[in-house]
């Protein structure tokens, strides 16, 4: 167990980095030593199994090898781990979970089997499942995991009635934000918070809080139905680090799309419009690959999210301070639920203390039917 739980850790410092292909974690031993670790190389490099057994080397021969996810037994951008495993002689192999991928999905279990090899499955299912948390709901529903991220005071608010919201939370919460985009595929946020926060969305962290390769810099996505975001906005810099892709609709000015263009943002269109049809730009996202987006909008996209039923997993960091004032906002607004019985609910709730902050993260259960509810 110990070993695929090095597994998983070294799987972590491949999210955001690997995507599409899951953030896999990989660990070669012998008795007790450890003598190859890998994880999951950019797209079209190695896999976490390949790496583990390049720096295991000859002594991989009658190891065992822990993986946190099923190996991949077809021919993609790279050739198959199961036949480098083969190759390398391992003895036994041990998977954490299998690979839903329709082109893996037990096959490559059964060629190891085929080939001689031992395969134990389920070691540290729950550990894997939550490292493979996005690739998995993009393999069962074709979108990427949706995970919305607020900071607000104990009474519920983001802002006081002024809109002055710098800063609700503490320098250890902040990091801890920059800790989740580095593990992120994409950052999104609504035209609204480009207006009034005009924010980099960048990753600003030092390298050894951040996983392999240094800080990662997750692509930018905005939600801009009508095109009203300015171009000088920095998320439009073209010098800045990573990429920007704005989610638009069939209102946007060509104008403004060409500008854009020009700066380097790309775009996709997601509705006649004005608003964005949200099922289908996360459908369009899945299209792309992405497997975990961090949600850092307002309370009106937060809003549409829960209410078009998109909202996978919530991020709340609550500061131990009032503000009060019924003009205040809240971090979620849209049409909301109208009875208790109906409101979202979390499971797997996990609190964290970050200085004087609060974490509270959690699962968002499945919407019941009226029926349930009453």
């Amino acid at each position: 167990m110990q070993f695929m739980k090095e597994a998983v850790r070294l799987g972590r410092t491949a999210l955001g980095r690997s995507t599409p292909n899951p953030s896999v974690g990989a660990v070669v031993a012998r008795g007790s030593e450890i003598i190859g670790r890998g994880a999951t190389q950019p797209l079209g490099e190695a896999h976490a199994e390949v790496v583990a057994l390049a720096e295991a080397g000859f002594r991989a021969a009658g190891a065992t090898l822990y993986v946190t996810l099923e190996p991949c037994c077809h021919h993609g951008r790279t050739p198959p781990c199961v036949d480098t495993i083969i190759a390398a002689g391992i003895d036994r192999c041990v998977t954490a979970i299998p690979d839903p991928f329709p082109l893996v999905a037990g096959k490559g279990i059964a060629r190891l089997r085929a080939a001689g090899i031992t395969v134990d499955t389920g070691v540290v299912a729950p550990e894997a499942m939550e490292l493979h948390a996005g690739f998995l709901t993009r393999m069962r529903t074709g979108r990427p995991l949706i995970r919305v991220k607020y900071a607000m005071t104990l009474d519920g608010r983001i802002a006081t009635r002024t809109g002055d919201s710098r800063w609700i939370t503490g320098e250890a919460t902040r990091q801890r934000v920059h800790e989740m985009r580095d593990q992120a595929d994409a950052i999104l946020v609504g035209a609204g918070t480009v207006q009034a926060d005009n924010p980099l969305l960048t990753t600003r962290l030092p390298d050894d809080l951040s996983g392999y390769g240094g800080a990662h810099h997750p692509l930018r996505i905005i939600v801009d139905g009508r095109g009203v975001s300015s171009l000088q906005a920095r998320v439009f810099d073209p010098d800045l680090p990573g990429h920007t892709l704005v989610v638009t609709t069939e209102r946007a000015a060509p104008d403004w799309l060409a500008g854009l263009t020009d700066r380097g943002t790309d775009y996709l269109v997601a509705g006649s419009g004005p608003r964005v049809d949200l099922g289908m730009m996360c459908d369009l996202l899945g299209d792309r690959g992405l497997n975990d987006v961090l949600v850092e909008g307002g309370g009106r996209l937060l809003g549409s999210l829960f209410d078009e039923g998109l909202v996978d997993r919530v991020a709340a960091f609550i500061a131990p301070i009032i503000i009060g004032g019924a003009d205040a906002p809240g971090p979620v607004a849209g049409k909301g639920c109208e009875t208790l019985s109906s409101a979202w609910r979390l499971s797997g709730v996990r609190l964290t203390t970050l200085g004087d902050d609060v974490l509270l993260e959690g699962t968002v259960e499945p919407a019941r039917s009226k029926a349930e509810a009453a």
